[in-house]
């Protein structure tokens, strides 16, 4: 019962937390619709057992934002599953802004579900990760060297994924079976991870710029553009209308501000953004042949 499960060891975060706790020795397990040890479909309760078996620690990830159906929202449920099956210890990746957002949000019934499951929790809330324009969604934009995005001069502390990663393995790794941190050490504890400064879409095109020797800049647009456009590319319209209604709040000011949760877990400043920046152009992340 000492494993830990690694929920979307094949994300952005999930793959890193993995290889982190590898690293110190732990015993891991990934879990994903494709490509993990376990194969997990949140939509299919019935085959959850396997990848939970002789588990005690679980990073949870809810990989698809849908709005609140009235059902049993899928997180919850695991959360459920994963305590009776005896595991103790639950991190939950959640985001900035949950707290203040209404009950449709998947998150929030997430959060609510972690905190009354009885298991030790801690919760995760980032803002925009800096991996969005290396390894995600934005990606695509920087490469075509227009990031047509609707978030004005608004400005974010975007946050280094191996931060949170840190964060995260640090937390299901810490104290009552051999881990590193003491009892207790992160048990009840909300994180709010953010990068050192907060830095405008047209910054960040001038610094991915001056990192990648390519010519990017930020265009803005109105959020019926955006979608327009996202969903021209195949982006579902639900998904679009979600996501260009979290980059107005950043052109509304909202997540701008720092949170200090890497400073409170790992006794260190969080890494800057053109850290990040000069390691994915050395790792040629901006390759268009990748």
């Amino acid at each position: 019962m000492n494993t830990i499960l690694v929920l979307g060891g094949t994300g952005t975060t999930g793959r890193r937390v993995a290889r982190r706790l590898a690293a110190q020795g732990h015993s891991v397990r990934t879990a994903a619709r494709t490509g993990g040890d376990h194969r997990l479909d949140l939509d299919d309760p019935a085959g959850w057992a396997p990848a939970l078996d002789g588990v005690s620690a679980l990073y949870l990830v809810e990989p698809a934002l849908r709005p609140a159906s009235g059902r049993r929202e899928r997180l919850p449920l695991l959360v459920d599953h994963a305590v009776a099956a005896g595991v103790r210890r639950l991190v939950l990746l959640s985001a900035y802004g949950v707290d203040r957002a209404d009950d449709s949000h998947p998150l929030k019934a997430a959060q609510q579900a972690v905190r009354d499951s009885g298991a030790e929790w801690t919760i995760l809330q980032p803002g925009w990760f800096a991996q969005n324009f290396s390894e995600t969604f934005w990606r695509p934009a920087v490469l075509s060297g227009v990031l047509a995005l609707p978030v004005g001069d608004g400005r974010t502390p975007f946050v280094d994924a191996e931060d949170i990663a840190e964060v995260a393995a640090a937390a299901l790794a810490g104290g009552g079976d051999g881990g590193g941190d003491g009892e207790g050490r992160h048990a009840g504890r909300t994180y709010r991870l953010t990068g050192p400064r907060a830095i405008g879409f047209g910054e960040a095109a001038a610094l991915i710029s001056a990192a990648t020797g390519r010519t990017v800049r930020h265009q803005d647009v109105t959020a019926e553009q955006f979608v327009a456009a996202a969903t021209a590319h195949g982006t579902p319209v639900e998904a679009a209308r979600r996501l260009a209604g979290l980059l107005t709040e950043v052109r509304e000011g909202r997540g701008a501000d720092l949170g200090d949760g890497t400073e409170q877990a790992l006794g260190r400043p969080p890494r800057t953004f053109e850290a990040h920046l000069a390691e994915a152009a050395a790792a040629g992340r901006w390759d268009p042949e990748r």
